[in-house]
């Protein structure tokens, strides 16, 4: 059986992570290095976990976390199918059983926004974890005259948490946002398409979804 701590010590995968990013840094994104991909794990798990669901399927969902941005390695563009094929090699290399290869590859080549559907639990947790990391720390430009849009969003973000309740009949993402550096129509410029694939990837969960923005809610 596929364990988390074993795909987090491979060298190989993590020169690809490393490598990954740096092409983004090229292109100006946020950080989705190790601080981005340990988080979506974690997160992912979190969910799976907190909903009941087998252990083996909670660590099916920490490694998907873990190697769903991989595909930047070779274009942003698609890089969810092409992660998804890179995961598929790396993870059958391994010895991984089919049944986890496919769970796996199948929540990778789902994250994104333009083509996925959270199509079983572990895409709509690995959905769920990813397009809930918004924070000020994944912005690597220094100079604040120079943000984008993607910048001003993230860098505006003071605090963000995820959090099942206690009934487990809904997902919660509530965000702190200082409007000095991003208003609010600017998150939902870049993100709304983000949070309609959140609330569906919550529905496959059995749960309902809210956008919380300074106490305020909006979905």
């Amino acid at each position: 059986m596929l364990r988390f701590e074993e795909i987090k010590r491979n060298e190989e995968i993590r020169t690809y992570i490393a490598c990954a990013d740096a092409s983004l840094v090229a292109l100006g994104y946020t950080e989705h290095s190790f601080a981005h991909v340990g988080s979506v794990a974690e997160t992912a798990g979190y969910l799976l976990e907190t909903l009941g669901y087998p252990p083996h399927e909670v660590e099916l969902a920490r490694i998907a976390g873990y190697l769903h941005d991989i595909g930047n390695l070779v274009n942003r563009v698609d890089h969810s199918q092409s992660g998804a094929v890179m995961a598929f090699a790396l993870l059958r290399d391994m010895g991984a059983d089919p049944d986890e290869i496919a769970t796996i590859v199948t929540a990778i080549g789902n994250h994104d926004e333009g083509t996925g559907v959270a199509v079983n639990p572990v895409a709509a947790a690995l959905i769920l974890a990813d397009k809930s990391d918004v924070r000020r720390s994944r912005v690597r430009n220094g100079d604040t005259a120079q943000f984008d849009i993607h910048d001003r969003v993230n860098y505006s973000v003071k605090k963000s948490q995820l959090k099942i309740n206690e009934d487990r009949t809904l997902v919660k993402l509530k965000l702190t946002v200082d409007t000095k550096f991003g208003s609010l129509m600017d998150y939902f410029e870049i993100f709304l398409n983000r949070m309609i694939l959140c609330r569906k990837a919550a529905e496959t969960l059995g749960l309902q979804f809210k956008l919380i923005i300074n106490e305020q809610q909006f979905i």
